[in-house]
């Protein structure tokens, strides 16, 4: 059985197996504010969902990670519908998210109702990568 679940200070060693681009004060500070989550299968860590607000009123999806072992089980549909339902309690009507074009993520969030509306270029010296898609979603 997939579940989702906020992530707690003793998920730290996991979320770090996963996530090498958040800084410890940033995990104690999602942490803190429930904007970090644990996917579980039958109990056991399989992933990790952080997300951050975009404007300071949107909440925007900045990564979802599944052990790769773990993908194409319906895991991150599960995570994401809980974020989605997490969300709307909480009184937000959009969601939005981002993928490079180059990565397959696109194709699972446009599958759970998100929707393409532009896309970012960095060709900036040391922090250049391919398209940034910006994707959307009402609820």
């Amino acid at each position: 059985m997939i579940t989702t679940r906020f992530a707690v200070k003793s998920d730290t060693d996991f979320w770090f197996s996963l996530d090498a681009h958040l800084q410890m004060d940033e995990l104690k500070r999602k942490i803190r504010d429930n904007m970090a989550y644990i996917i579980e299968e039958n109990g056991e860590p399989i992933g990790i969902m952080r997300y951050n607000l975009f404007w300071d009123s949107i909440p925007f999806l900045t990564l979802i990670y599944l052990r790769g072992d773990k993908r194409g089980i319906g895991a991150g549909r599960t995570a994401v519908e809980r974020w989605e339902s997490d969300m709307k309690k909480a009184n937000y009507g959009l969601l939005m998210t981002s993928t490079q074009a180059d990565e397959q993520a696109q194709y699972f969030y446009r599958k759970l109702g998100f929707k393409d509306i532009g896309g970012l270029v960095f060709d900036i010296p040391d922090y250049e990568q391919p398209l940034e898609i910006m994707l959307a979603k009402r609820i």
